[in-house]
Order: structure tokens, then sequence, then C-alpha cells
């Protein structure tokens, strides 16, 4: 079995391989790339991959980019930072996402029950996956407990959200301070992508907090907000053509 993996993030890559050897010891990896241009460039020049092993946010966009893009005709089983129970949305027509780390159990049924598409039936899973993406991205409140009641927080209120360690701050445009128990991988799924952004491993930013941009050395941007944040935003090389396409209004 060759398999293709698709994943920006070292360790990522690195427990992939190894789960996937220790279920399929004699599965190759034909390849690894980590971006949604890199991955088209991977599959018009090599033959076709018997599996596709693909986290959903990459270095340069969302991994559905490439379907519409090009036509995928291996396999794929999707990797996401989702919890168990937004995993569900997802659990229609023999679709099956894969939450990091990947264990070996959870990828040993997700290659069974691939095992047995056919192929009209993994293309009515791609279409499928690509709605249910859009109904869960449509999430509108985040809902906070604060003492002994539940406060309703609007995703229209928050300027941006940062993380420091293992906790997340959402931090809203008057000033307040909310925290979330959702790492940054799951809020980037979750919030609508076309009013934040994923400005790096610490910060996703709202369009509307954003005041300007600087230059900064080795063709970064820094993203400075109209609200103040707890350390300077950089933005890297291979995330700005990104972030221009995303400001622009043309992803």
């Amino acid at each position: 079995m060759r398999v293709l993996i698709v994943e920006d993030e070292t360790a990522a890559v690195r427990n992939l391989i190894s789960v996937l050897h220790e279920v399929e010891s004699d599965a190759e990896v034909a390849g690894v790339t980590d971006s949604v241009s890199g991955t088209a460039g991977w599959l018009t020049a090599n033959d076709t991959p018997d599996l596709i092993l693909m986290d959903i946010h990459l270095a340069d966009g969302d991994a559905f980019a490439l379907f519409d893009r090009m036509d995928v005709v291996s396999p794929v089983i999707f990797i996401t930072a989702y919890d168990r129970y937004a995993l569900e949305a997802f659990r229609v027509n023999s679709i099956d996402y894969l939450l990091k780390p990947v264990r070996p159990d959870e990828l040993r049924r997700s290659l069974d029950k691939f095992r047995r598409l056919t192929r009209i039936e993994l293309e009515s899973y791609l279409a499928h996956t690509k709605n249910s993406i859009n109904y869960v991205t449509s999430l509108k409140n985040f809902l906070i407990p604060v003492k002994d009641k539940i406060l309703p927080l609007s995703i229209a209120e928050i300027a941006f959200c940062h993380t420091a360690g293992e906790q997340v701050t959402a931090y809203t445009y008057d000033g307040r301070r909310f925290r979330l128990d959702k790492s940054l991988d799951i809020l980037t799924e979750l919030m609508p992508e076309d009013d934040f952004f994923r400005a790096n491993r610490q910060f996703i930013i709202a369009r509307g907090a954003i005041d300007d941009l600087t230059v900064w050395y080795g063709s970064r941007l820094s993203v400075n907000l109209k609200v103040e944040v707890p350390e300077k935003i950089i933005v890297s090389k291979i995330r700005v053509p990104l972030l221009k396409k995303w400001l622009s209004g043309t992803i």
C-alpha cells in the first residue's frame, strides 16, 4: 500500500508514519507534503497513491481547496483536531475522520472502512464531507460558564483568540477576556473563515480587528490590531500570501 501523507506539523507526520507502520507493516510512505499547492504538484508528478492521509488545515489553506483544483482519485482519510462530539457530525455516508494524535486502533478501523468503499461511494463521501464542514462552521456563539451562570459569547464580539501554554483566551473588542475550553486548532475549524484567520500557532485574528500590517524581516508580516495584544503577531513567509488573499476577499 502506497500512502501519501499531507500534514504541515512535523510531530504529526512522525506520529502518522509510526502508527501507519504499526497497523500496516508493508505500507510505503510514497511522499509527504504540507500544503495544498505542494500536494497538487506531487499528485501531478507521481503515480496515484493507494491512500491519502490528509490534515484539514494546511500551510497554505483549507485542504478541501485541493478538490476544487483537481480530481483526487485516491481514497482520503481526513485528520482533524475536532473533539469527539464535533466528530459525530461528520460520521455520515461512511465518512471517517481521525482525531489527533492518531491512534493505531482508529487508523485500523478507518482502513477497513475505506477498503470497503466503492468508487461511487467514495465520490459521494467527498461531497458529504464538504457539506459537513460548512454545517459545523455555522457556529455563532460560545457558551461561557461564569460562576453560576452561562454567558452566550457571540463570535462577532471576538477580536482575537490567543493561546499561552495550553490555555486559550478569547479577547473581545471592548477589552473583556474569556477562557475557552477548545484548542486553537479546533477554533480554526469552528470559526467562520471569512471573518477569522489563523495568523500563527498563538493567534486567531478577526478581520474587523486589524488596523494595519508591518513588513517584518524574513519576508514576514506583523499584524497590528485595533486592540491591545499580549505579544506581537507575526505571520510566517509561507502564510503571508494566504493572509493577503484573505484580506482582499479573494479566498
